[in-house]
């Protein structure tokens, strides 16, 4: 989508640092006409195992790993499920097993061949608590793996409705049994291998990443044979890059870059994606008060961020899911009342003479106009009744903080959830065993509990929306919107956009 579209073409869509320009890089020759591709990315990379840490639930950096792992099952540039490492897969009858059906004829990165038993390790592997991965507890459901030629058979332990969505989701990829055992996980960060369209040639933290072409790839080989991904952190770097020429593309600048850069020679896209702006909520004071929840909510004007931040890219939330999400309800509505928020405010004892105060925690250059957001939003808490200290934070720092229970009592943060279903959106974020969760109040989970392991679908999705409206009534979080992705690249290129965000180099192909 090229140029600045209006707000009923956005509707549509959703329904349907380092300044790398300094850095000493492998020499920039695509302009040249040879056969290399340079892409500023807007995160660094921290660990070459998708599996383990808190890295591998950062939606943000799957692009890395999709680029050099395989998931065990594919999920189209639409989202849409396709047959990957593994081309079958469902359970029995009576839902007490699963089946998987292992792709033949792959090999990894270092020529071995790749079987049903490095399917069954990794999947053996997720489920372990002592690996370190952070999903263990749904891997766990399912256990007691046969593996017979290229079939792969396992108990359901636990029954979880989302098993197979999680096979193209968050940690789960599948890694080479041999290798691994033989080089261990040191080895692994080291000189990472898998089944992916890219091989690692060179890897200099906090810098770049250059990967090689998987001649041998299953899905057919990628256009460019050499790919270098710069981590710029810094949006006015990344817009630096892309106009100077010395990278192809970028991604995630600011709106009004956009719009600017797309007017000249250079090419573009910004499409809605999985994502969405939220602020958490944390179970403290002051946001142990009903009413100052609700006010904080109600005071923010989500259609003015998007319409002067955002350049009007971009759809206002009411619930953590988006359109297209499982659990969407177009009926669930907060809206924007600066005087109801007043009242609730003056109902706990405070107004604009006598607020009350509380931090809130933002990334800064992380997502387009983020830390601007979070500078207006303060704005309009401050006329009722909120004055709120705004603290800087790098998105890894958000990660540790809410591992640990330790975010702000409200901080920003950018949800992912590219597979759309209402567990891996409001399950995990409000659930209070989630470690993902900000809000911690039982009352809250004891709705949600049931709905892990319900096997009739209409009414786990009902389950679901009867959670958000739950949440939106008692003010348990702060949707703020789904976002629009802005891509911007060089002239003679055709880059496909992935829903879920990742910018994927196997999706990039000269015009």
């Amino acid at each position: 989508m090229n140029g600045h579209p209006n707000r009923r073409t956005l509707l549509k869509l959703a329904g349907a640092g380092v300044a790398a320009a300094s850095l000493t890089l492998p020499g920039k020759v695509f302009a040249a006409g040879k056969d290399e591709l340079t892409i500023a990315y807007n995160v660094n990379l921290p660990s070459w195992d998708p599996t383990v840490g808190p890295s591998a639930v950062n939606p943000t950096i799957q692009g890395f790993y999709q680029s050099v792992f395989d998931m065990f099952i594919h999920q189209k540039p639409d989202l849409s499920f396709a047959p990957g490492l593994i081309t079958e897969w469902g359970w029995n009858e009576d839902r007490t097993k699963i089946f998987l059906t292992v792709r033949e004829g792959v090999k990894w990165h270092d020529g071995s061949p790749f079987t049903a038993e490095d399917v069954a390790w990794s999947l053996e592997r997720a489920g372990k608590a002592e690996t370190g991965n952070p999903i263990q507890f749904v891997w766990s459901t399912v256990g007691n793996f046969k593996v017979n030629g290229n079939r792969i058979e396992a108990d359901v332990l636990r029954f979880d409705p989302t098993i197979f969505k999680w096979m193209s989701f968050l940690t789960g990829y599948v890694l080479p049994k041999a290798y691994y055992e033989k080089v261990g996980a040191a080895g692994f960060e080291q000189k990472p291998i898998g089944t992916g369209p890219y091989m690692v040639e060179r890897y200099e933290r906090n810098a770049f990443v250059r990967l090689k072409a998987n001649p041998n790839y299953w899905n057919g080989k990628p256009d460019f044979d050499t790919v270098t991904i710069k981590f710029v952190t810094d949006a006015a770097s990344r817009v630096a890059e892309i106009e100077s020429g010395n990278s192809d593309v970028t991604l995630e600048i600011p709106y009004e870059e956009y719009d600017r850069l797309i007017a000249g020679k250079l090419k573009g896209s910004c499409e809605t994606v999985s994502d969405i702006a939220m602020i958490f909520i944390s179970d403290v004071d002051p946001m142990l008060d009903k009413n100052v929840r609700l006010a904080a909510i109600h005071a923010v004007d989500k259609q003015l961020l998007i319409d002067r931040l955002l350049r009007g890219y971009g759809v206002p939330l009411a619930t953590l899911d988006t359109p297209e999400y499982a659990a969407y309800d177009a009926s669930i509505k907060v809206t924007h009342d600066a005087e109801l928020a007043k009242k609730l405010l003056a109902a706990s004892g405070y107004s604009p003479e006598k607020p009350v105060k509380f931090k809130i925690q933002t990334t800064r250059g992380f997502k387009p106009k983020d830390y601007e957001m979070i500078q207006a939003i303060v704005g309009m808490w401050r006329k009722v009744g909120i004055e709120a200290e705004i603290e800087v934070y790098e998105i890894a720092q958000h990660y540790e903080l809410r591992a640990a229970h330790k975010l702000a009592p409200a901080a920003f943060y950018n949800w992912g959830n590219s597979v759309g279903d209402p567990t891996t959106s409001t399950g995990f974020a409000m659930f209070n065993k989630s470690p993902h969760s900000g809000w911690h109040g039982q009352a809250l989970s004891d709705r949600i509990g049931p709905l892990w392991g319900e096997k009739d679908e209409a009414k786990r999705i009902q389950g679901w929306k009867d959670v958000d409206r739950y949440i939106a009534e008692e003010g348990l979080v702060l949707p703020l919107l789904q976002f629009a992705q802005p891509i911007v690249h060089r002239d003679g290129l055709v880059v496909t956009p992935h829903k879920s965000g990742a910018l994927l180099p196997h999706l990039i192909r000269r015009a």
